[in-house]
């Protein structure tokens, strides 16, 4: 009577994976078809069928063959079942088998494993125990792997207890699942030990280490792993790549040229290590190699996953990439990779750093969830394209729908006041900060403050400011009073907050321009010159203006003065004329902008020249009427290129975007975003 009852729940079982299972084209089988052998069914199991055929297959397995009497298909209906991705089913096969050895468990445990249910495979892995049931060399690594997955350093040192008492802790396997689970939980330095007791070690062994560094946030430390690991003739592969992922960050020359090297040896190259590459790229501010990289993946008909685009907008953004940057958004929708708050944060982010806010906003009211960066990136963009009226109502919207502001958040609101000239405004959300929020101000916050209240005319209040923070000012914080004093013509606070930065930063040449600035502009020729005998004698050389201009997916990039491009004759050519047809227009060169004491006219000649002005006149001759150009610039535009630019887009009636490194400036017939405030 016993195996009847059991019979039947089979057969219930049966009709029930039969009702939900559709049929599929070809089947080797049908539910009609005669009987199939045991041999028949492990045949078909062992090819890893796809779930409709292996759910068909089952069910004539339980009317077959009873499985429960049958551990060997019981075992492969498991494993198929797992590599399906459904361990509820793999756990079902499980508990109906009533005469269980250790393979059951261990299968059982690797499918939780492989799935992520990380506390499940713990759970049988105690059970087993608890069964008498002895863990062997293919328990323990997926024991360990759950442990990794949960951070779970206990069970992890009784696992390593356990291994040792019974002699496997030489094992190579359980060896690198040590070495993965102790770097996973923080434990490096014994993690470093496990690996350095282990009698052999392959590539996985070091790249376990490699991915403890990575996942503690210690970018230049795997890598110096990888670097051993060389030296002991073990070569990087694509999981070494894999393994660098989540720590890429800003490191030195030499350990990006590394990281190329390993690249570039690669026998095959994963998605994963192109991401990898593309990411050490962007982190050191190496955007046009990040683009170029993309671009030559797509050469190579290699797909790219929401990691790769996630990675690569932002090279986009730095460099107004616009259409490269609208082209991988399409690539976007059409791969359905949709919803990805990583995704589409870094989208609103690229259309905000290119100047187009109408579609980071359409990105940014499309998304099915918002997180308090997306919100943050959108004040920001309002913010350094100047509508700091739209950056304070979005922050208003954040907070009425529940979301608090975090330090960042009220970061980007401050800074917007700052360059809409929204004194009060500002004032108020560093109160509503500091007293409401009880967020504790942070240097930036701090830098921000100045920057508001210096640009808005009240640089002696800046000044108080400063002396009353609580932390040391930062080369920020005095650099923002330096610009408000180059701004308002602020001689006395100027040389005294020059005199801090030259302190902090010996070798910053920006500063020293600055100060140049505000002596030039009082006529102080001989300080001016001063100032420069002080940087030839430092070895400091004033960094040179570059632009970037975006053409048919290439960046072509421009230095004042620039002739390497191949129509550089017709670009100086065409800048002749419109510069003639801006004196109509009553423009007199800002000889103010020009830092040397020299006659008016060899004044007017530098400036011609600067890049904006010949990247300007490049999209001009290289683009239809009518079409935005988007320039950026490495450092701060000038009063006469503002100048410029403003009557360029009155005459060729073309809006031109640029942005420098303070903010944004859109130019249309003849105006400027930022209302001449920058």
């Amino acid at each position: 009577m016993k195996s009847i009852t059991l019979l039947s729940r089979h057969f219930s079982t049966a009709r029930q994976l039969q009702n939900v299972v559709l049929p599929t084209p070809k089947p080797k089988f049908t539910q009609k078809s005669t009987a199939l052998t045991e041999e028949q069914c492990v045949e078909i199991l062992d090819q890893y069928p796809d779930i409709k055929t292996l759910k068909k297959l089952h069910s004539k397995i339980i009317v077959d063959h009873h499985p429960q009497s049958n551990p060997s298909l019981g075992i492969k209906l498991m494993r198929a079942y797992a590599a399906c991705g459904e361990p509820s089913l793999t756990r079902h096969i499980f508990d109906e088998i009533p005469e269980k050895n250790v393979i059951f468990f261990n299968v059982m445990i690797r499918s939780y494993v492989n799935n992520h249910l990380y506390y499940d495979a713990l759970l049988v892995f105690k059970t087993m125990a608890s069964r008498g049931f002895e863990p062997d060399n293919y328990t323990y690594p997926c024991a360990l792997k759950a442990c990794s997955g949960l951070d779970n350093l206990n069970v992890g040192l009784q696992i390593h207890g356990a291994v040792v008492k019974v002699g496997l802790d030489l094992n190579l396997f359980i060896g690198n699942g040590l070495v993965s689970m102790y770097g996973k939980c923080g434990c490096l330095m014994e993690a470093r030990r496990v690996l350095d007791e282990m009698p052999s070690r392959d590539v996985v062994s070091w790249n376990s280490m490699v991915a403890g560094h990575a996942q503690n946030a210690r970018f230049d430390d795997a890598l110096e792993v990888c670097k051993e690991m060389e030296a002991l003739s073990f070569k990087p592969d694509a999981g070494t790549m894999a393994s660098l992922l989540p720590a890429v960050t800003n490191t030195t020359s030499n350990n990006v040229s590394y990281v190329k090297e390993i690249f570039m040896k690669l026998v095959k190259k994963s998605v994963v290590s192109w991401n990898v590459m593309i990411a050490v790229y962007v982190n050191n501010s190496m955007a046009d190699k990040a683009v170029n990289l993309y671009l030559e993946m797509e050469k190579y008909k290699i797909e790219p996953d929401a990691v790769t685009i996630a990675s690569v907008l932002p090279a986009c953004g730095d460099l107004s990439a616009l259409s490269l940057g609208r082209h991988m958004h399409e690539y976007v929708e059409r791969k359905k990779l949709r919803p990805n708050l990583l995704l589409e944060n870094a989208l609103v982010d690229m259309y905000a750093k290119c100047g187009s806010l109408r579609e980071a906003r359409e990105v940014f009211d499309r998304m099915t969830f918002r997180d308090v960066v997306s919100w943050t990136s959108m004040i920001s963009a309002y913010g350094l394209n100047g509508q700091g009226r739209d950056a304070v109502a979005l922050f208003a919207k954040m907070r009425d729908l529940g979301l608090s502001p975090d330090s960042i958040a009220f970061v980007s609101v401050i800074s917007a006041c700052s360059h809409a000239g929204l004194l009060e405004e500002g004032r108020s959300y560093y109160k509503l900060m500091t007293e409401e929020y009880r967020i504790i101000p942070r240097i930036e916050h701090f830098a921000c403050m100045v920057d508001l209240l210096g640009r808005s005319g009240q640089v002696d209040e800046a000044h108080s400011f400063i002396k009353q923070m609580p932390v040391e000012p930062n080369e920020r914080v005095w650099g923002a009073l330096l610009s408000a004093c180059r701004v308002h013509s602020n001689m006395n606070i100027g040389l005294l907050a020059a005199d801090y930065l030259f302190q902090l930063t010996p070798e910053q040449s920006g500063y020293y321009v600055l100060l140049s600035n505000i002596y030039a502009k009082a006529g102080r020729w001989q300080d001016v010159a001063t100032i420069r005998s002080i940087m030839k004698n430092r070895g400091i050389k004033k960094m040179p203006g570059i632009s970037n201009v975006e053409l048919n997916n290439r960046i072509h990039t421009f230095l004042a003065g620039d002739q390497s491009d191949p129509h550089s004759e017709e670009i100086y050519e065409e800048l002749d004329i419109l510069v003639g047809k801006m004196k109509e227009l009553g423009y007199v060169p800002e000889t103010d902008s020009a830092l040397h004491d020299v006659e008016e006219e060899d004044k007017e000649c530098h400036l011609a020249v600067h890049s904006e002005k010949l990247a300007i006149v490049f999209a001009i001759l290289n683009t239809e009427p009518g079409t935005p150009i988007r320039i950026t610039k490495n450092l701060r535009v000038c009063g006469d290129c503002h100048v410029a630019a403003k009557l360029i887009s009155k005459i060729v009636e073309r809006e031109i975007i640029v942005r420098d490194t303070n903010r944004f400036h859109h130019f249309k017939n003849g105006v400027c975003s930022c209302g001449d405030y920058w």
